[in-house]
């Protein structure tokens, strides 16, 4: 038992799993002692009979929402992947498009998702462009970083060795890039939830939407708390199975070779 315990993966699972129960536990506790009403924060029992009880309701609108992100998220990864190759061309490019990247990440989404539903006549194409903008900037940024860090002695290497720009691309700077470009990837899955989210709010206030965060507002309106609670519990395991699910992306493809995924 003792070596489990030292077992540096298990405790990386067990750590924050046994945090999590106790965090429950207490939040059981308290809500049970101090008799407080569900309508001002449901017992985690409660949210939990709520999230099975109103499945059906609850698992269309993760759909929807699935659907926004991963719709999102693969545009942003084709458009950052794009804009980044582009940027390392030219420094001149790179410096007279680079502060529009910026412009597009320190925007509000909540202040032009808006204008996007009103100029989009289709709700879900509208929701993934928002959803997009909110994503795009750390993979531009991280890719671009990695594309540019390259060893400056493999680079002169290669240009010894007369190496085409499309050779120098392939050979040196895709590889060298690879760690920025998973680092991007974790941020951005995230990114991409919360601009889904977000849309879905605005479009939601508007009379329109169907994922969770249109439930989230209904449920509001009827002071359904515990229905909200279930959604946003829905919308933050979302969040956790993506990071999740880049990190393991992550080391399938860099374990074998660099040391940021050894050990």
């Amino acid at each position: 038992m003792t070596p489990l315990i030292t077992n540096p993966r298990f405790l990386r699972v067990a750590a924050p799993l046994l945090i999590g129960v106790l965090l429950l536990l207490v939040w059981q506790m308290l809500c049970t002692v101090l008799e407080v009403p569900a309508y001002l924060v449901p017992t985690p029992w409660l949210i939990a009979k709520t999230l099975v009880g109103d499945w059906g309701l609850l698992s269309d609108a993760l759909l929807v929402t699935l659907k926004i992100t991963f719709l999102a998220f693969a545009l942003s990864v084709l458009l950052g992947v794009a804009i980044a190759f582009l940027f390392v061309q030219s420094r001149f490019i790179e410096v007279s498009l680079f502060p529009y990247a910026i412009i597009l990440q320190v925007t509000p989404i909540v202040a032009i998702a808006p204008l996007i539903i009103i100029w989009v006549k289709e709700p879900t194409f509208a929701l993934v462009i928002c959803a997009t903008i909110m994503a795009l900037f750390p993979i531009i940024s991280n890719t671009t970083l990695g594309l540019r860090s390259v060893n400056p002695g493999l680079l002169n290497l290669f240009k010894l060795n007369k190496a085409s720009r499309w050779q120098t691309l392939r050979r040196l700077r895709i590889p060298s890039a690879l760690p920025y470009f998973f680092g991007g990837l974790r941020i951005s899955s995230g990114l991409a939830l919360i601009g889904a989210v977000v849309a879905e709010f605005v479009a939601g206030t508007g009379g329109t939407g169907s994922g969770l965060a249109y439930q989230i507002l209904q449920a509001g309106f009827q002071l359904n708390i515990p229905r909200l609670f279930a959604a946003l519990f829905l919308i933050t395991m979302t969040g956790i199975v993506l990071f999740l699910a880049m990190m393991v992306l992550s080391r399938m493809a860099l374990a074998g070779w660099h040391e940021s995924e050894q050990g």
